[in-house]
């Protein structure tokens, strides 16, 4: 079962909304080669939304071949110069924002977040497409001044066939993070995107083609990531691999990788310090701090989940804090009161409470929240309290490992020396913020800890133009800036001999 991907065919398929969505595999709506599906929820209500095409190894070699052909047929790389690849992605753009509305709609019904995080996130999809848009018509390489008659420049070429798999907490968000940066480089693209979040992820893809992106160039295949994303990873015809997700799931698909010496870009995850000077503008260090955890519903790599707080200030900015948490508003995630939306499933649900309870049984204060909660109208759905723990030490599970939920833990501090210690004995390194008015001291800070990005005075963390990637455990590469580009482009140097005698190196 088939249907060509074209403009009058996504307008006639209509409404974004509907019950059941295939993969799209060489600019074509197809099933699965088994036939299987399955189901995606609306987490809020803990209802089944819609079914989906289930992907397996058939898929994915359909994919594989349908990106393969379509990048070395030049399709997009050579028969679409520069100027017009950025006119095209400045289409998609055009008609992401005619569908605004409707792409705000599937976002928050697929992912139970809150309709401003949607509408927040939905609008940096359609600025990383405009963004690259610019960006690429002047990425171009270098000419070098040699010696003796020699000449040399430098040419930019896309590295391929991609293969990019993302997360489940920004489903639309991360597809454009990927998306746009490799088809304004040339490359052709497959698209895994979670089984909990395909649907933003394919509704892309039909805009892409809608948009004028050949057919194979940008390909969706939602299904297991063990299945899928295994298959993609260690296929010899795929050229990168970009992955966003946890870092065990990272190790393993730097592993995979390497048979074949893929390109790679791991975005990992994260436990972020965000560390309150005593000379913090209070008024402005508690709602930023809180919206630093708090956003998304916690579900975010680079939440600022560790806190760091003076003695000398702590009681009066706990204070504040923790009366600010109280009045966040949970619920209906379409009310534009709604302040947290609801966890994406009922096991992530589970491991968040597991690490609230294991901080309480070794000894953590719950100072407010702390266990899960029912939404009146969402009683089906996954909710839980946003929660702050105090009285941590270092070694607790809470404080170690990432929770990826409303929850955050805080600590206090006496100096500068101590704090930057602390905040850097951890294993990852993605984010980190630092609230102070001394800017010296913030200069200091941000040079020392050991993060990919620090917020200074702000709670956040990523514009399309500023590199947004980690240290350490966190992974390596970044995403989100002009520099992104060179990690979907080889560079090639050209060497040329114009002096007026023929080189004779050997003499002879």
């Amino acid at each position: 079962m088939t249907s060509t991907v074209t403009a009058e065919a996504v307008t006639k398929v209509g409404e974004m909304k509907r019950d059941h969505y295939g993969m799209i595999i060489n600019g074509e709506r197809v099933e699965s080669a088994s036939g299987e599906t399955f189901e995606v929820y609306n987490p809020a209500k803990g209802e089944v939304l819609a079914t989906v095409a289930k992907a397996n190894q058939e898929d994915a070699e359909k994919a594989v071949r349908a990106a393969r052909q379509a990048f070395d047929n030049g399709k997009w790389s050579n028969k679409y110069p520069v100027g017009k690849r950025s006119r095209v992605l400045n289409n998609i753009a055009a008609i992401m924002r005619e569908r605004f509305n409707e792409l705000v709609e599937a976002e928050v019904l697929n992912s139970g977040k809150s309709v401003g995080a949607a509408q927040v996130q939905i609008n940096q999809s359609i600025e990383d497409f405009e963004f690259y848009a610019g960006a690429i018509v002047g990425h171009r390489g270098a000419v070098n001044n040699m010696p003796n008659g020699f000449f040399n420049y430098t040419h930019k070429e896309p590295v391929g066939v991609c293969a990019q798999i993302i997360p489940w907490n920004y489903p639309m968000m991360m597809a454009a993070w990927k998306i746009a940066p490799a088809i304004a480089a040339g490359c052709s693209v497959i698209i895994k995107p979670a089984s909990l979040t395909p649907i933003t992820a394919i509704i892309l893809n039909e805009i892409c083609h809608e948009a004028g992106v050949p057919e194979g160039v940008v390909n969706t295949l939602p299904g297991s990531g063990k299945v899928v994303g295994d298959y993609l990873v260690e296929h010899k015809d795929i050229n990168k691999v970009a992955f966003t997700g946890s870092t065990p799931t990272g190790r393993d698909i730097m592993s995979k990788s390497s048979e074949t010496l893929k390109r790679l870009t791991l975005e990992l995850g994260g436990k972020s310090p965000n560390i309150v000077f005593e000379d913090a503008d209070l008024d402005a260090a508690v709602p930023g701090s809180l919206f630093g955890i708090f956003f998304n519903t916690g579900q975010s790599c680079e939440a600022r989940s560790r806190m760091f707080v003076h003695e000398s200030i702590y009681d009066e900015f706990m204070q504040q804090f923790i009366a600010k948490t109280e009045k966040l508003k949970s619920g209906d995630p379409f009310d534009k009161g709604t302040h947290l939306g609801s966890i994406i499933s009922r096991n992530q649900l589970e491991v968040i409470d597991g690490y609230v309870q294991s901080a309480r049984e070794e000894g953590a204060t719950i100072a407010t929240g702390g266990k899960p909660m029912t939404i009146e109208g969402f009683e089906n759905g996954h909710w839980y309290e946003p929660t702050v723990i105090t009285d941590v030490t270092s070694d607790m599970k809470a404080v170690k490992e990432e929770i990826f939920g409303p929850v955050v833990v805080v600590e206090k501090f006496t100096d500068e020396k101590d704090v930057i210690k602390r905040a850097n004995d951890t294993e990852y390194g993605l984010g980190s913020a630092v609230w102070t008015t001394n800017q010296g001291r913030a200069t200091r800070v941000s040079h020392q800890i050991e993060a990919g990005i620090v917020m200074v005075n702000t709670p956040f963390s990523a514009f399309p133009g500023t590199p947004f990637g980690g240290y350490k455990q966190s992974g390596f590469g970044r995403e989100l800036c002009v520099e992104t580009l060179d990690l979907y482009m080889e560079d090639k140097s050209v060497l040329s001999y114009y002096g007026p005698k023929p080189l004779n190196p050997f003499g002879v």
